[in-house]
């Protein structure tokens, strides 16, 4: 049964500023680029080893050039790889918002009240291998220092963001494996509605590391080739990094400052399988019952939908769920609906996916225009997806999008975002 519609009004919530870290580059003009580029940013890592891997491939962050102002600050030498990736995005947004160089709020009892909610899943895994390669001297390099350690707790991208920020109210991190980064906007946009903070700083982190380049291959999850959402010969995921970051505020404080909303969320909902511990459930359902209630939150039937940003990892069990958690949510409409997988041109950003894949929903809501998914071969046609391939798709009026993120252990998430389309 569906859940009836909400009918709690609450202000709307504002999109005014996006960061982001890709395999594209340190920046959303990056993203938008590489977006409208329509060529996955999938090759073959050099962070570390891959021999005796059974795959070769991720889509990997481009190093920080060596004269850009981030590689000479103190802190960056300290900052883990995914706590690199967090700031910066980070401070893009925040920045791009308007909201001036930092949050500013500590002892100052009338400054709007900021929190950063992030998702992530990885944090500093890749320095603590690093560190015991080193230690244990399977890895040549300098002799490790245990203040490379200091990042390792999941909270620490978050905690990064609020220091560089200065700021002062709530940190709440997400860990809940690939819905991680929706989980987190839905937490941002449930603090802004009732008043916990003023401005919410969510997205997500993560980067490449050994354990969970070896743990997909050893699933036998990731394919060989860059990854093929929704086709025939889709064989698995394709694995990659990177941030995103969304600055959320309600419309009455972002007009009173006179800043510009990019987008806006209109709802967020989440679920979970209970059915295994990586398999999602084959019909969709709690899937379908997170994207439900993302709809039913923001207030909106399923008909008001104009193109979904799917988890679309590419392999053959998530695909196919997904596809009839669509079904499920549209009816015979799903099959009409454009379906796009950003994971098709950056891969499976893990906890920081859903984050990512929410900067780039607002992107194309705001230009107007729906990103491709590469992939080989033809599309599966028994699961019917109206996917976005060839050539971008281009939205009108004030077109309204769903994200989709479902993760290793059932846990589901969904974000409703609306924006102005090209006419």
């Amino acid at each position: 049964m569906a859940p009836a519609m909400s009918d709690t009004k609450y202000e709307k919530v504002a999109v005014s500023g996006l960061g982001a870290v890709s395999a594209w580059g340190w920046s959303v003009d990056d993203l938008w680029r590489g977006l409208k580029g329509g060529r996955a940013a999938i090759g073959e890592p050099e962070q570390f080893d891959i021999t005796g891997q059974r795959t070769r491939l991720a889509s990997e962050v481009p190093d920080c050039l060596s004269d850009s102002p981030w590689a000479r600050m103190t802190a960056w030498r300290r900052w883990s790889r995914t706590d690199r990736f967090a700031v910066v995005a980070a401070a893009e947004a925040w920045n791009s918002a308007g909201l001036g160089q930092s949050a500013g709020d500590c002892g100052d009892a009338s400054a709007p009240v900021v929190g950063v909610f992030f998702g992530g899943s990885t944090a500093a895994m890749w320095e603590a291998e690093t560190f015991f390669s080193r230690l244990t001297s399977r890895e040549p390099g300098q002799q490790p220092r245990i203040a490379s350690l200091a990042s390792h707790p999941l909270s620490s991208p978050g905690d990064a963001v609020a220091r560089h920020l200065d700021v002062s109210g709530p940190v709440e991190s997400v860990s809940s494996a690939c819905a991680s980064g929706a989980l987190a906007i839905g937490s941002a946009l449930d603090a802004l509605r009732h008043g916990w903070v003023d401005v919410a700083i969510a997205g997500g982190a993560d980067s490449l590391c050994r354990l969970t380049y070896a743990g997909f291959n050893a699933l036998r999850a990731v394919d060989a080739e860059p990854c093929s959402p929704f086709r025939k010969q889709r064989a698995g995921l394709s694995l990659g990094e990177g941030a995103g970051v969304l600055v959320l505020e309600r419309e009455s404080d972002l007009q009173a400052r006179g800043g510009k909303a990019l987008g806006w969320v209109l709802g967020a909902g989440a679920s979970c399988d209970a059915h295994h511990m990586t398999a999602p459930h084959p019909q969709g359902v709690g899937a379908a019952r997170a994207i439900r209630s993302a709809l039913n939150d923001a207030g909106l039937g399923a008909d008001s939908v104009d193109f979904v940003n799917a988890h679309g990892t590419g392999t053959p069990l998530n695909d196919s769920a997904e596809w009839k958690a669509l079904e499920a949510v549209f009816g015979e409409r799903a099959s009409r609906i454009p379906v796009t997988s950003t994971k098709g041109l950056l891969g499976h950003f893990l906890g920081s996916s859903g984050a990512v894949e929410a900067v780039a929903t607002v992107l194309c809501l705001h230009h107007g225009l729906i990103h491709v998914t590469p992939g080989r071969g033809e599309i599966d046609d028994a699961l019917g997806v109206d996917l976005v391939v060839d050539e971008m798709r281009a939205l009108s009026g004030e077109p309204v999008a769903v994200s989709t993120s479902f993760a290793f252990g059932g846990s589901n998430g969904a974000v409703v975002l609306t924006g102005r389309g090209q006419a």
